[in-house]
């Protein structure tokens, strides 16, 4: 079973990359050997991302997944086939233990960060709990979040930043969140994706401004993140969820190399 110690105290930082829902074996399969090979040549530790189910959507037609049971079977067959772990979110108490089946670390979607049930849910599988700091909360208030999790006798915890609510259709990141989040002991990464978001729309879609990404994480890297989660997709105009806030997946491995560059210089 993988803990934050595998992951944590590497000389380069951590990655959390892949789609942001499981649209089928193929695509899944595709995405997870095509950043392994970057992430090896690179020495960066890699966690495969895939929602198995998308439970937070603004309009009731917009795609929520396959399925769950086909999904989740999917996320296991990347971590069987490739050696990798995988990361899921997870939305109600009773996911917990069927997600926790399937991968090696639940997360808690940032809308959720306060629901004690299923934080302690999360906490009793034994797997590493990541979990996304509210839009709407402090920093520093992360860390009731995560001493629940401590509490309930699981201390495999990671936060993530990915941005603060700025008005009603846009994100801004606080880089002084990082360090602020570092004190409590757990290893924080930045969601170079989601932070760049722009909800609530109009037209029920969230946007967003994917040409920032690099941005976004140059910074977070500057500033000392443990890890960084980055939504990729072959084709992002084409993904049947957050299309609009991915990174291409053809553009990682270039930029993971600047961001590599970075840490040295910081080291």
């Amino acid at each position: 079973m993988i803990t934050i110690d595998d992951l944590k105290g590497k000389q380069n930082f951590f990655l959390l990359a892949g789609p942001c829902a499981i649209e089928g074996e193929e695509m899944a399969l595709q995405i997870a050997e095509k950043i392994m090979e970057v992430t090896n040549k690179l020495s960066i530790p890699y966690v495969f991302k895939g929602s198995y189910r998308k439970a937070n959507r603004s309009r009731l037609d917009s795609f929520t997944g396959i399925g769950d049971e086909k999904a989740l079977k999917i996320l296991r067959k990347v971590h069987e086939t490739f050696g990798i772990p995988t990361v899921t979110d997870i939305h109600e108490t009773h996911e917990a233990a069927m997600a926790a089946e399937y991968v090696d670390i639940l997360q808690i979607p940032a809308f959720l960060c306060r629901q004690t049930d299923l934080l302690v849910a999360a906490a009793q599988t034994g797997k590493v709990v990541n979990i996304k700091k509210g839009q709407f909360l402090s920093p520093g208030a992360m860390q009731f979040a995560a001493q629940k999790v401590v509490d309930a006798g699981n201390r495999n915890v990671m936060l993530t930043e990915r941005g603060t609510t700025f008005g009603y259709t846009d994100l801004v990141v606080d880089y002084r969140s990082i360090p602020i989040m570092q004190k409590f002991g757990f290893p924080v990464i930045m969601d170079a994706t989601h932070s760049l978001q722009q909800p609530n729309q109009t037209s029920g879609v969230t946007g967003g401004l994917p040409k920032l990404i690099e941005t976004i994480a140059k910074a977070a890297i500057a500033v000392g993140a443990d890890g960084l989660f980055i939504e990729t997709h072959p084709e992002p105009s084409q993904a049947l969820s957050d299309g609009a806030n991915m990174l291409p997946l053809d553009s990682l491995e270039t930029l993971l190399k600047k961001l590599i560059r970075i840490r040295e210089a910081i080291r």
